[in-house]
């Protein structure tokens, strides 16, 4: 079971872009090969199907005690999923 970290601050950034936070939840949990990527200087990022199987992009953080910290989550226009 993967836990999540939620709180002001990444719940207004991750979700500024129209993902909800159980949304990005599930690209994270449902990531296939080659996914996640890590990316550098502590973040993992995902690429996957979203609600209505659009593609999101979702980065986080993992933290000392396993929990997932989402810091960043958007859908992927054609152009950006190349």
């Amino acid at each position: 079971m993967v836990d999540f970290r939620w709180n002001e601050w990444n719940e207004d950034h991750a979700t500024k872009h129209g993902i909800t936070a159980s949304e990005a939840e599930q690209v994270v949990i449902n990531a296939i090969r080659p996914w996640p990527r890590f990316v550098g200087r502590g973040k993992w990022m995902v690429e996957g199907r979203g609600q209505g199987n659009r593609f999101v992009r979702v980065v986080y953080l993992v933290d000392p005690d396993d929990t997932l910290y989402i810091i960043h989550a958007m859908p992927l226009i054609s152009r950006r999923r190349r």
